[in-house]
């Protein structure tokens, strides 16, 4: 057994559901202030959603001169569904196949595990790096991200502590470690449009004003809006509707209001103010009457081709000889935060095909080449 594969387990086994950490930041941090890392716990939230977070840093020899890499990841994991339709138990790490069992397995407690080995590795030697090396690590990135990421990025930018490379430990292969890096990802914005009527029997339309019909003729002109043509780094943004609420349960009454959440996905072509901007002007000029309430998740980042991506790519083809994909597909993760604060962040992690589902796993093939990417590149930037 590696290091890395114990030290995945013995996360694996901790039950860490959002936003629950369950000890996986303390045992983490112990062993990194074994390496010389000052670590600091910042919990946020509410006492019945309390998270905590984990800012962990070892600064290097260049003293105010350094800059710092940052590897940022999350010890929560979502929930397992039905314990019964696993192979084994989820919070049992299991090895059966070649292949490590459990939640978190992919997503992403064996990040977490590569990268900290991979520092000890790197530091094994007694070497002082000449730029910082931290870690960022959450117990919120699976459930609403309020209390988790984004507060880190605020304390540091509010004390002036400047970040300059990050990876993200999300798994983003497709089919074996190194085939892909996300070096961006699209902006999430949310709105709950809620169009009023007048509620009616359903006999006597005259006598109401059914929102679900004066709504339909707006509703298909969004759906066929094409908000902008994407770019060389992103597909066109895109808009979709999740949900439709209305009526009253009742066949024969017309409802007073109906209710649709929508999501935007949108690429560096739009912002959230046009999108918006061209969201009401469609409903006014159908003349309703509504109230739209909006949420915004995250802004998109890119991370074009630069220190940071092009030593990544290094790192991948001399561990693995694999030439790397740059993507910006899939959904959103807490680089979204972490850019905000870092000119460079990327993600890169392990296969991404059982993340969430039933009998997460990992490969055993996978686990090394990926903490010796890890050692590689942070020591390509900060020794």
């Amino acid at each position: 057994m590696t290091a890395t594969l114990a030290l995945a387990q013995d996360l694996i086994a901790r039950p860490s559901v959002t936003p629950q950490d369950m000890g996986c930041q303390d045992m983490l941090a112990q062993r990194l202030q074994a390496l010389g890392f000052v670590c600091e716990t910042l919990e946020s939230g509410p006492d019945d959603f309390r998270v905590t977070n984990l800012w962990a840093r070892l600064d290097g020899s260049l003293g105010a001169e350094a800059r710092t890499f940052v590897f940022a990841g999350h010890t929560d994991v979502v929930p397992t569904g039905p314990v019964e339709q696993w192979g084994s138990h989820p919070f049992k790490p299991t090895v059966r196949d070649d292949r490590l069992y459990g939640r978190g397995a992919s997503d992403m407690k064996t990040s977490i595990a590569a990268f900290v080995v991979a520092v000890e590795e790197l530091l094994a030697g007694g070497v002082r790096p000449r730029h910082n090396i931290a870690l960022l690590i959450t117990s919120d990135e699976e459930g609403p991200g309020r209390d988790g990421t984004v507060i880190v990025c605020q304390a540091l930018k509010a004390r002036g502590e400047p970040l300059e490379w990050c990876v993200v430990g999300e798994p983003t292969a497709t089919q074996r470690t190194g085939d892909t890096i996300k070096n961006g990802r699209r902006g999430t914005m949310s709105g709950r449009l809620t169009v009023k009527g007048v509620q009616g029997h359903i006999a006597y339309p005259h006598l109401a004003r059914n929102p679900i019909h004066l709504l339909a003729p707006a509703l298909a002109e969004l759906v066929a809006i094409r908000w902008d043509e994407g770019n060389d780094f992103f597909p066109p943004t895109s808009w979709q509707v999740s949900n439709i609420h209305g009526g009253t349960g009742a066949t024969n009454v017309i409802p007073g209001e109906v209710v649709v959440d929508f999501n935007f996905r949108f690429c560096t072509e739009s912002t959230p103010e046009s999108l918006q901007q061209r969201v009401h002007e469609t409903l006014h000029r159908h003349q309703l009457d509504f109230d739209l309430q909006w949420t915004l998740g995250g802004l998109p980042f890119l991370t074009p081709r630069g220190a940071l991506v092009d030593a990544l790519e290094k790192a991948i083809a001399d561990e693995t000889g694999l030439v790397t994909e740059l993507s910006t597909s899939g959904g959103t993760s807490d680089g979204r935060f972490i850019a905000q604060v870092c000119p460079q962040v990327v993600e890169f992690g392990p296969p991404n095909a059982t993340i969430h589902k039933i009998d997460e796993h990992i490969a055993l093939a996978d686990i090394e080449p990926l903490k010796n990417v890890y050692r590689r590149l942070v020591g390509a930037l900060t020794l």
